[in-house]
């Protein structure tokens, strides 16, 4: 899915993105490109990344049984 988004003001280390008409989010600026400012419009994809889902589940797995052993 990609989502266009225009930077409606910058606050307090945010910026203001508007979706649309009735959609805003506040998004930190570390995680924007460096020099953004008001009126930029971006562009944003979004997916679910099934590799690094599963590769956090099976990490938790294991801790889980670290976890399990130890308390035996």
């Amino acid at each position: 899915m990609k989502i266009k988004a225009v930077i409606d003001r910058i606050e307090d280390g945010y910026a203001v993105l508007l979706l649309d008409e009735k959609h805003t989010v506040d998004f930190p600026l570390e995680f924007l490109p460096e020099g953004i400012k008001e009126s930029d419009v971006l562009s944003i994809e979004i997916h679910i990344d099934e590799i690094e889902k599963e590769k956090r589940k099976k990490r938790i797995s294991e801790l889980i049984k670290k976890l399990q052993k130890r308390d035996l």
